[in-house]
């Protein structure tokens, strides 16, 4: 195993271990997942009717101000929701529920309670909301046992004989009239409330909410479950409502106005949304959803078994590691990581619409997490290949650049055209060789002869980059270049004799600044074209970007022989490539070391 599959696995079983974390305990991502499924929820309720067998009964702005001349302000004597109840009755609604506080007993108007208890008599269909508190104050409640039959508690295997629970009932109702269910505002860590009681298990006891509590008193049947996510209907409001005031009213005049039956086999939920009362909440559709809705929603969602579904968190877990483990066969596999994101941007958007589309059937999938981990684990991956690639192309760029005009390595790297491995091109092979170097260093120190070299080499390097050649390699004075490699170069030859042209005119500058005294000093340059492997050459420790081949060696041997002969001469083979941009000189035939036949040289003049 390589040390690249070798980190891929480590990093992958970390990553793996941060994913158990996310989903089980820490829920980093659980705000952006709410977010996200809020957004989709309040798009998918717009295309949801309501039941329209639910209606709210609403204790509105215009309903305080409209009766407080009648029966005073806030609070009213129970007295007049006994009236409404009896005119409610007489239409036969389904059931009437109150999501109003009837904790305490009106110590001032008694009568006017009595008044309300009266009207409940003989009606089997009313229900009441009931508030479970805080279970630090458990201490202080009741007896479960002792209550069970009066706020409807259900006895499980588990239960505990004398658990005790703080529960604050409707003490103004007497409890013959209980039917009572919870009220509790369930939200979530980030205060948005999208969930509601169905059964809350106190100490094995079950307390049925008020939802839970009318839907299995009318027949229904309930899930026997702590709670459900709830699916929304509509926008805000989408309930039918009538304003509690209006109602009152008719309900109280000789003739009445509204039609008799509006309410008939209607659940009708009493309660107040108006503004100086407060009982909104924060919920996905609104930041002041009314606590009536949530109510209604929660019932029709019972009445209907229209509320959703969610996956358990191990199958969230199974999607994580399907997904990671997708992306990390790509990666052991070497698929390129661009293909793999569009790859991940496929998969990701056709995730967010499945995750649409079964909002219609009632399931909540949380799919955000699971893509924002298999995003961070992409990411993680393609940054460490992207650091890996960065740092090997710098490495040759520093390698090629003692070789190749740093700008041509450049672009080479960009366009992923140098390549490492040895390789078979048509190349022109140079060598320039300094004649009268002996006579240069006695009259100067070994620094002053370094120095001139290293100024000589580099104007002689310059020439060979400006003419698209590869540096070989400096062999004591003698400059070994090519053309053809590792950049393409159908004119090699051409650019070769060019540079060598130019190098000699470099030459006579650089003799000149040298004075009388060196006179001597001059180069012999053979250009040799053919095919030759091209590649990095050398040990472990050490490798070269050179040619190697037959081609070298006849360069080698063609610039041995210019000595008394032309400073500059090419075989044949690199006169018939370039014939139509120079004019040569030929100076015959020569036998050369390694070869059979001669070979026929060329001195090349620039076209007049």
């Amino acid at each position: 195993m390589n040390k690249s599959s070798h980190f891929l696995n480590i990093f992958s079983l970390g990553f793996l271990l941060l994913v158990l974390t996310e989903v089980f305990w820490i829920k980093m991502l659980e705000p952006l997942e709410f977010g996200l499924s809020d957004y989709l929820v309040k798009i998918h309720a717009q295309s949801v009717k309501p039941d329209p067998d639910i209606v709210i009964v609403n204790i509105d702005d215009a309903s305080l101000a409209r009766m407080e001349n009648q029966v005073g302000s806030w609070f009213w004597p129970r007295s007049v929701h006994g009236e409404m109840v009896e005119g409610i009755s007489k239409q036969h609604p389904k059931a009437i529920v109150f999501d109003l506080s009837f904790v305490e007993r009106d110590l001032y108007r008694a009568e006017s309670d009595t008044m309300f208890n009266q009207a409940l008599e003989d009606k089997q269909n009313i229900f009441f909301a009931m508030v479970r508190l805080d279970s630090e104050q458990d201490k202080n409640g009741p007896e479960l046992a002792l209550i069970a039959d009066k706020v409807g508690l259900i006895r499980t295997e588990k239960a505990m004989q004398n658990a005790r629970a703080a529960l604050m009932p409707p003490l103004a109702i007497d409890s013959k009239f209980w039917r009572l269910g919870t009220v509790n505002f369930l939200n979530d860590s980030d205060g948005v409330g999208r969930k509601y009681d169905v059964y809350r298990d106190l100490y094995g006891w079950l307390l049925p909410s008020l939802p839970a509590r009318v839907v299995s008193e009318l027949g229904y049947e309930l899930p026997m479950v702590e709670h459900i996510t709830l699916s929304w209907r509509g926008p805000k409001n989408p309930y039918g409502r009538l304003s509690y005031a209006d109602l009152y009213e008719d309900f109280n005049r000789e003739m009445p106005l509204r039609d008799p039956k509006e309410l008939a086999n209607k659940i009708v939920i009493i309660g107040a949304d108006a503004s100086a009362l407060h009982d909104v909440r924060v919920t996905p559709i609104d930041s002041l959803y009314s606590g009536l809705d949530i109510l209604a929603t929660a019932i029709d969602n019972l009445k209907n078994q229209s509320y959703m579904t969610t996956l358990p968190l191990w199958s969230y877990l199974l999607i994580c590691l399907a997904a990671i483990i997708g992306v990390y066969v790509c990666f052991i596999f070497r698929v390129n990581a661009i293909f793999v994101g569009l790859s991940l941007l496929g998969v990701s958007a056709v995730a967010l619409l499945t995750s649409y589309l079964l909002l219609n059937r009632q399931i909540l999938l949380h799919m955000l997490t699971p893509l924002l981990l298999m995003w961070l684990y992409y990411f993680s991956l393609s940054l460490r290949e992207y650091l890996i690639e960065l740092r090997a192309r710098k490495k040759t760029v520093e390698l090629f650049s003692r070789f190749v005009d740093p700008v041509v390595v450049k672009e080479l790297v960009s366009s992923e055209g140098l390549s490492r491995e040895g390789e078979s091109r048509q190349v022109s092979v140079l060598f320039s060789d300094i004649r009268g170097f002996t006579s240069l260093s006695e009259n100067r120190t070994p620094q002053e002869v370094v120095s001139l070299l290293n100024r000589y080499f580099t104007l002689q390097v310059a020439v060979v980059f400006k003419h698209g050649g590869s540096l070989d390699k400096f062999i004591g004075d003698c400059i070994m270049a090519f053309w053809g490699a590792p950049l393409d170069d159908p004119q090699h030859a051409t650019h070769a004799i060019n540079a060598a042209l130019e190098m000699a005119e470099v030459l006579q500058q650089f003799k000149e600044e040298l004075g009388e005294q060196d006179a001597n000093f001059d180069v012999g340059i053979g250009i040799h074209s053919g095919p030759a492997v091209v590649g990095l050459i050398g040990s472990e420790q050490r490798k070269e970007y050179t040619a190697i081949g037959d081609t070298v060696n006849l360069a080698s041997r063609i610039e041995g022989l210019t000595k008394g002969v032309s400073r500059i001469l090419v075989s044949g083979d690199t006169m018939e490539l370039c014939a139509d941009h120079f004019d040569f000189k030929p100076y015959g035939f020569y036998k050369v070391k390694g070869r059979a036949q001669e070979v026929e040289l060329f001195a090349p003049v620039r076209k007049t």
